[in-house]
């Protein structure tokens, strides 16, 4: 009896080791270029049967728990994806969606964890050139419940990078930047240990005046997470000043013909105690340019935290 006695004692320590794991969790961000259900006069073509099959592939990929989306079309397109993607097996029961001024694309979220609050930023406004302006799609702001764990994701698509007669495109996504600095860092002063992801497409290289500005300096200055190509590359940095030489680029941008990166997972210093760098990626898929001209990141969490508190 003793002898079983003991294999019942390393049989519950067992299990009690195993039941305290820690919950590892993914959330990412894709801008699904005009995911649209019908064309508009500023968008004139609805998104093709294969791009959608191919942008529903990415997510598979991604396996995201949280999601933030970029250029999503109205409502009926944001049901349409979550639709067929709960027909493909992945099912998010949780969503949210703002409109800025921008009427043909908007910013969503879609969540398998509940959202226990929302709230949506599309009045913001800015004066530029003597000219009032007000942020092109808002922001969209979630508070989710994943197991053991709540964090605040506000969702970001800053002014593109297309050049238009009204205003200097730069001067105006800094505006817009600056807003949602703002934004955070009453956030953060409010709350030092607020856990905050702030994700989604930019639209500017990390070196620009609007990334320097949303990331911060200090103690309220943001991680950012740097996704790139899960391709073997594992060298060090030659430069200490310099990032590793790894792929991180997530746009194509065909007017230029040029790579960059412009998508970004950012993270407050609590939200950065949980990011498990190895779980965080770029998306590398065959013919990904099918599905959209931007590839989609992700980011995994381990709900005890990956580092002490």
């Amino acid at each position: 009896m003793g002898k079983f006695r003991y294999l019942s004692v390393l049989a519950a320590g067992f299990l009690a080791c195993f039941s305290s794991r820690a919950e590892i969790f993914h959330v990412g961000t894709f801008n699904v270029e005009n995911y649209l259900e019908q064309p508009t006069a500023a968008r004139p073509r609805a998104k093709p049967a294969e791009a959608r099959a191919k942008v529903r592939e990415s997510i598979r990929a991604m396996n995201p728990d949280a999601l933030a989306l970029e250029e999503i079309g109205g409502l009926d397109a944001l049901m349409e994806l979550r639709a067929s993607l709960k027909a493909d097996g992945d099912y998010f029961p949780y969503w949210d969606m703002v409109s800025g001024s921008d009427t043909n694309i908007h910013v969503a979220i879609l969540s398998k964890f509940p959202i226990e609050a929302r709230h949506a930023y599309t009045n913001d406004t800015f004066l530029l050139d003597g000219r009032l302006f007000r942020v092109d799609r808002g922001f969209d702001e979630v508070t989710v419940r994943a197991p053991d764990l709540s964090f605040t994701i506000i969702a970001v698509h800053l002014k593109s990078r297309l050049r238009e007669r009204r205003v200097n495109e730069a001067e105006e996504r800094f505006e817009e930047a600056r807003i949602l600095r703002n934004i955070i860092s009453q956030k953060l002063r409010s709350d030092p240990r607020a856990r905050l992801i702030v994700l989604g497409d930019f639209n500017d290289t990390p070196d620009s005046p609007a990334m320097r500005e949303i990331i911060g300096r200090g103690r309220l200055k943001l991680t950012d997470t740097r996704p790139a190509e899960r391709n073997g590359d594992d060298a060090p940095a030659e430069n200490p000043r310099y990032a590793p030489r790894r792929i991180v680029w997530t746009e194509y941008y065909g007017a230029e013909d040029s790579y960059s990166r412009i998508d970004y997972i950012l993270l407050s210093p609590a939200m950065a105690r949980y990011w498990l760098p190895a779980e965080t990626h770029i998306v590398t898929l065959p013919n990904w340019g099918v599905a959209s001209d931007h590839r989609p990141i992700v980011a995994g969490f381990d709900t005890h935290g990956a580092t002490s508190p």
